[in-house]
């Protein structure tokens, strides 16, 4: 990842207190658009600029109402590709989300959602070889998102807290949707038959899931039962990791629910 010096960054933020645009800053300076959004959110935040700034209010801890459809789905974006990280000089956390660029819609839908859970602090994407991650701060990630610990998922115990499990069960598709976009996608298989002695090849679509925690995995297996989709378990080197589904009546279901990756 390239580096920016303070000189860069200094005159990246001059312009911007001057009224340019983010955009054409980055092109000023030739530094990634996510990059000068950071920024420039930073920069607001220190003079207590942003939105909410001074108050912002967290579901739980202030009882504040929460878009527990856009919770759904960011949950399960957080468990299959998300973390929460705290740098040194920062005074709170992070919640970063990595999407590929192949994949823009998915990116689109990131931030809404996390506009849409904590609507009083900004969303800024940084760009990264082959990705962005789309990032938002706030001093209440931990509230929302209290599997974080230290080290790797699926080293320790990943399991839903009461709540949390009841905004599952109310919208167990937004959920299903952001594992899917994270750690997984619907892809088209093939096989061959002979018919008439006439070897034929079939194609048929299939919903994949790879991920090496297993209550993760476990959560979205439940998940899919509680909406009437049946799956199956495929291992690799000996241990369960893929969870697939490919029975036709499953995967119209979760084509209606969930579709490919855009």
């Amino acid at each position: 990842m390239q580096m920016h010096g303070t000189e860069v960054r200094q005159k990246a933020l001059t312009l911007l207190r001057n009224g340019s645009k983010n955009a054409d800053v980055a092109r000023a300076l030739n530094v990634p658009l996510g990059t000068v959004s950071y920024w420039r959110h930073m920069d607001r935040a220190k003079r207590g600029e942003c939105p909410g700034a001074h108050n912002p209010k967290c579901p739980r801890c202030d009882g504040r109402e929460l878009d527990e459809a856009a919770y759904s789905y960011l949950l399960g974006l957080y468990l299959g590709d998300g973390h929460i990280i705290q740098h040194s000089g920062h005074r709170v956390p992070s919640l970063m989300i990595t999407c590929a660029d192949d994949w823009p819609g998915l990116m689109d839908d990131c931030e809404k959602a996390m506009r849409g859970v904590l609507p009083d602090n900004s969303v800024c994407r940084v760009r990264s070889k082959g990705c962005h991650n789309v990032k938002i701060y706030s001093k209440h990630l931990w509230c929302l998102f209290p599997q974080h610990g230290p080290g790797k998922k699926h080293e320790r115990l990943i399991a839903l807290e009461p709540w949390q499990q009841e905004i599952v069960d109310a919208h167990p598709w937004e959920f299903i949707r952001g594992l899917i976009h994270s750690d997984g996608c619907r892809i088209t298989n093939w096989t061959t038959r002979l018919v008439g002695g006439v070897r034929k090849r079939y194609e048929y679509p299939r919903y994949m899931f790879a991920n090496k925690s297993d209550d993760i995995r476990k959560l979205y297996c439940d998940t899919l039962t509680t909406v009437g989709v049946e799956w199956s378990v495929l291992a690799r080197d000996g241990a369960p990791f893929n969870i697939s589904v490919a029975r036709r009546a499953s995967v119209a279901l979760m084509d209606a629910h969930i579709g490919p990756k855009y």
